[in-house]
């Protein structure tokens, strides 16, 4: 019934000739696995950062997209997703390390690529005294 619901969410125009995505979002202790379908993956993950707590509370919102797939098919799209969402923790790991080792976030690499601005977290200074960047 979950899946259900972010499948309708992801994608409004779900019977149109669109590249899906079947991805793979976490919290940041990697402690839930959550797999999606959608057409839109930025706007996907808009919506997750706009309502962090929809599917599970505030400690563990879903905020670090570690693994995604292009598919352009709906049909190899869907039958993808229900595939990944029957494996188990494990093997989604083991999916997941080949192209992430490190479990970092693909958001910001996605969305350079979309084009949109990303604003950096982290600004470097420079002290004058040391000539040492510290963040």
């Amino acid at each position: 019934m979950l899946i259900k619901l972010v499948i309708i969410i992801c994608s409004p125009n779900f019977l149109s000739k669109m590249k899906r995505f079947v991805y793979i979002i976490t919290d940041r202790n990697r402690k839930n696995l959550h797999v999606g379908l959608c057409s839109d993956l930025v706007k996907t993950l808009q919506f997750y950062s706009d309502m962090p707590t929809l599917f599970f509370d505030s400690a563990q919102q879903l905020n670090r997209l570690v693994y995604f797939e292009e598919i352009n098919t709906e049909e190899q799209a869907m039958e993808r997703f229900k595939t990944v969402s029957t494996y188990t923790r494990p093997q989604k790991e083991k999916m997941i390390r080949p192209v992430n080792p490190d479990w970092i976030d693909l958001t910001i690499g996605l969305k350079f690529e979309s084009g949109i601005r990303v604003r950096p977290q982290l600004r470097p200074s420079v002290n004058a005294n040391r000539r040492a960047i510290t963040f």
